[in-house]
């Protein structure tokens, strides 16, 4: 059976975020998806009892920017203990889409291997608007939501091999 809602999780395997400071890099680009996105992972962090102080955002034009974004934070905010990376690239006629989503990837995993702390990829990279909809809280869940659960659950496994090594 195929999956519609992409986002669904088992609640009881996600960890308490009390106590953890979490960034959001939200893409300006796109904003009618990101902002839902956002809005999402926002949502998801507080029902898992990040209060709201904890949770630093900033906004960066694109999303070929979400890297500098989660970079910047990173060094300026010692206590963040993630970062989540929000942004929207939906495919054109050019290939301009590629290099986009290549070096986004690229980019965030180098962040976090610099800074040795979790960096979320919550970056729709889609064919069109409508597949974007669909995951920015249509009907295939909210990659934002995604991201959140998905920060809290590797904060918990760095804070666990940190405390047994």
């Amino acid at each position: 059976m195929k999956k519609t809602n992409l986002s669904d999780y088992d609640p009881s395997q996600v960890p308490s975020g009390n106590g953890y400071t979490i960034g959001i890099v939200i893409a300006e680009w796109n904003s009618e998806i990101t902002t839902p996105l956002a809005d999402g992972a926002i949502e998801t962090l507080k029902k898992y009892h990040v209060d709201n102080q904890d949770i630093r955002i900033v906004h960066v034009p694109g999303s070929f920017e979400l890297t500098t974004g989660a970079d910047l934070m990173l060094k300026n905010i010692p206590s963040l203990d993630a970062v989540i990376c929000i942004g929207c690239v939906i495919q054109g006629e050019t290939r301009h889409f590629d290099f986009i989503c290549e070096a986004v990837s690229q980019g965030l995993t180098n962040v976090a291997l610099k800074h040795e702390k979790p960096v979320i990829f919550s970056l729709l990279t889609t064919n069109n608007m409508q597949q974007a909809i669909d995951r920015a809280g249509g009907k295939h869940g909210n990659k934002g939501v995604e991201g959140a659960v998905t920060a809290l659950k590797m904060i918990k496994l760095q804070k666990e091999l940190e405390k047994n090594s």
